[in-house]
């Protein structure tokens, strides 16, 4: 597999992260605070893919990193963004904050101390001419940590919570906004960031049958329609002609 889909689903997710991180240092908006670390997130797990597939390949420490930001703690806090967008009170935010940040540490010492499998090597080889290591392959997470292992098990169950809570926050979102001529702008970038949040989420099929092409494509693709989305949704109207 090349690297290129995965390193380009990289930059994507950097350049949406690092906006969001500017204009919360600007705005001081917990909504875009949380986004932008889950921007990040996506954005270190497609960086550990892209080194998992070239020479000489996967290590535990980089399966465990794509799959800890990849599959497991990213949607959650994009959820939890849209939690802070449309909560009125922010003490409801900072409870869902406090419980995401505790599902995050169980989930990191689980995903850090879960056995893998010995196709990913933990010291990789020095190679020889015409010889090869790891890269190029992807592995799931049944090939790495075994079927029934907490570690895939947390990733099924967080982002599919995490993906429920978004798109109907998102969709309840846009549903207020409806029949609103002055908030349309906002209306189309909201539908934009639902239907990318729907493309990334599917990506874990294409995770879950072994296809990185696949699975990088989606979230490059998702990941760039949330940030069309975004910049629609947060753009200035243009003010009424005289």
């Amino acid at each position: 597999m090349t690297a290129l889909v995965p390193a380009i689903a990289t930059a994507i997710s950097l350049a949406f992260g690092i906006h969001l991180l500017v204009r919360f240092a600007r705005r001081r908006r917990w909504a875009e605070g949380i986004w932008a670390i889950a921007l990040l997130m996506y954005a270190t797990a497609s960086g550990a893919l892209t080194l998992g597939v070239m020479e000489p390949g996967w290590t535990p420490a980089l399966f465990r990193t794509y799959w800890l930001f990849g599959a497991v703690l990213n949607v959650p806090y994009l959820a939890l963004g849209e939690v802070y967008l449309l909560s009125r009170r922010p003490w409801v935010g900072h409870l869902g904050l406090a419980v995401v940040l505790a599902a995050t540490a169980y989930a990191t010492l689980v995903v850090r101390s879960a056995p893998v499998d010995p196709i990913i090597s933990a010291a990789p080889p020095s190679l020889g001419p015409g010889e090869h290591g790891s890269g190029g392959a992807f592995y799931t997470g049944r090939e790495v940590f075994g079927e029934g292992a907490p570690a895939r098990t947390l990733a099924m169950i967080y982002s599919y919570t995490g993906t429920a809570v978004l798109v109907l926050g998102i969709l309840w979102s846009a549903l207020g906004m409806r029949g609103r001529p002055d908030l349309r702008h906002r209306l189309h970038g909201t539908l934009l960031i639902a239907g990318g949040a729907l493309v990334v989420a599917g990506g874990s099929a294409f995770a879950a049958a072994g296809n990185a092409t696949g699975f990088s494509l989606t979230l490059a693709v998702g990941v760039a329609v949330m940030y069309r989305g975004f910049l629609v949704a947060t753009r200035r109207p243009a003010a009424p002609r005289a």
